[in-house]
């Protein structure tokens, strides 16, 4: 297959916003790809690198200059070698070679073909193939149930793994992938709640309520005396959390897969900065005596037993059979009035509010659904940064003012729904000021304009109709909670999310 095919899919897909369009032009893109080429060419339209990092910095590919091919010739297979290559450079005068090597790609590309690859290796490719559109035409392409793709993705954690599969296998091929202990699984993850009482009685009751704690996502996996820690987006940090690995391999079982929070408390036994927690993931040389402690809320898996599809209810049992003293405090059915006094302790206690989880409901990746909930005492978004503007006064000199979006579902393209200053403190300012230029697009005698790299958490009192922004809405009271990151840009709230918080 030529890549000027993946381009051309790519630009029919980021010129329409039929989804079914959408779906139906990947899925005849995967569809005519070899076995070989199917791992690149879903990865790619995903807008991912199969090999990961290659090392090469934003302002190393952007500021290549070379005169373009004039005729398409560039195979997929040629490019993913590349691509290969690239990520395997290292050592002296590895700078050299990757200017080498990215010089001898774009030579051999197209005009088109090299914005592509701009695009796709900086992270800009956002076309609207959203993780899950392509999951849907692999589901199209293979003619298999959309639902045997998901969970082959939930279980394999990468997409291009599950398409092989899929197109050279079928559903028998899918059916196949199990939990495998040592590969980490796509997480479940949360959707925000209303109000206490009304989560309480969508679900009739029966939940079980925990604390929503501000920590970093991690599942764990032990076999024997082997133990593997993962982050929220599958990254393996075991070599970075010794004396989680080491608690892990304490407990009293043979094999398991434990999903949980980790974070660093002080010394009153209150949670540390969520900055403070994600700082021990950063290298394996990271600060020692900053102990992070482990609490578990779900298990998927326990000698032997994979409990994927079995009830949150049977998932808990498990859960303290093998790691009772590490888990999550939580309530199981209980009455509104002590859920309201259990929300509140988990205020007090310095968390952010609580979970509410469906006890009916099997363990299943993403946020299919609302079968858990997070309810905090203020809402909160995780929004992409798009810009920031320049201070003044105290701030002069700082970059301050943030440019806030909301990512739309159906193009993955940033839309913007405000601006904040309000709680950035003198660090954050600092940090802010040094890290952005690594990240911009562009600038003007005010703002600098960043690619939508950064995921913030931001507190607000609530969202208002409003023409000022593209979105149509704006938000009231934003103010800065934290970085999050844990998250990528894909993680980021939708602009869905923010309008259902209209009056």
């Amino acid at each position: 297959m030529l890549f000027s095919d993946v381009v051309l899919a790519s630009d029919t897909v980021r010129a329409t916003r039929s989804r079914k369009t959408k779906i139906a032009t990947l899925a005849a893109l995967v569809r005519a790809a070899a076995p070989a080429e199917l791992a690149p060419v879903v990865a790619w339209v995903s807008g991912e690198l199969r090999q990961g990092r290659i090392g090469t910095g934003w302002r190393t590919i952007a500021s290549m200059e070379t005169t373009p091919a004039s005729v398409a010739a560039l195979t997929v297979s040629a490019v993913d070698t590349a691509l290969s290559e690239l990520a395997t450079v290292s050592g002296a005068g590895s700078a050299n070679r990757r200017k080498e090597l990215l010089a001898a790609l774009w030579r051999a590309a197209t005009a088109e073909e090299q914005s592509f690859l701009v695009r796709l290796l900086t992270g800009e490719l956002r076309q609207g193939a959203l993780t899950a559109i392509v999951a849907e035409a692999v589901a199209q392409a293979a003619d298999v149930p959309l639902e045997l793709v998901r969970r082959a993705h939930m279980l394999s954690g990468q997409l291009p793994v599950t398409a092989v599969a899929a197109l050279t296998g079928g559903a028998a091929a899918l059916g196949e992938f199990r939990l495998e202990i040592g590969r980490p699984i796509q997480p479940m993850l949360a959707s925000p709640g209303a109000t206490l009482d009304e989560t309480l009685a969508e679900f009739d009751g029966e939940v079980s309520v925990e604390h929503k704690m501000d920590g970093a996502r991690i599942q764990v996996h032990r076999d024997g005396s082997r133990v593997w820690v993962f982050t929220r987006t599958l990254r393996d940090i075991t070599a970075s959390v010794p004396e989680l690995v080491q608690l892990v391999a304490g407990l009293d079982c043979t094999s398991t897969v434990l999903d949980g929070e980790t974070l660093a408390l002080d010394d009153s036994g209150r949670p540390r900065p969520f900055q403070e927690t994600m700082s021990r993931f950063a290298e394996v040389s990271s600060t020692r005596e900053l102990l992070l402690h482990p609490y578990f809320f779900d298990c998927l898996h326990l000698d032997g037993q994979d409990l994927l599809d079995a009830p949150l209810s049977e998932r808990r049992i498990a859960l303290t059979k093998v790691a009772a003293e590490h888990s999550i405090p939580a309530l199981i059915r209980p009455d509104a009035e002590a859920a309201a006094e259990y929300f509140d302790g988990a205020l007090a206690a310095g968390h952010e509010g609580v979970m509410i989880k469906s006890l009916t409901a099997p363990y299943a990746a993403g946020r299919r659904g609302r079968a858990w909930q997070k309810i905090k005492p203020t809402h909160t978004l995780d929004l992409l940064v798009l810009g920031a503007e320049w201070g003044y006064g105290r701030r002069t000199g700082y970059l301050s003012n943030l440019h806030l979006g909301a990512r739309d579902p159906e193009t993955g393209e940033p839309v913007m729904v405000g601006k904040t200053f309000k709680g950035l403190t003198d660090a954050l300012l600092h940090w802010q000021t040094a890290e952005f230029p690594r990240h911009e697009r562009a600038r003007d005698e005010y703002t600098v304009y960043l690619h939508p790299e950064l995921v913030v958490e931001i507190a607000l009192d609530g969202v208002q109709v409003s023409p000022r922004y593209p979105g149509g809405v704006a938000l009231r009271f934003a103010r800065v909670v934290r970085y999050r990151p844990d998250k990528e840009s894909a993680d980021a709230d939708t602009i869905d999310t923010v309008r259902a918080l209209l009056p």
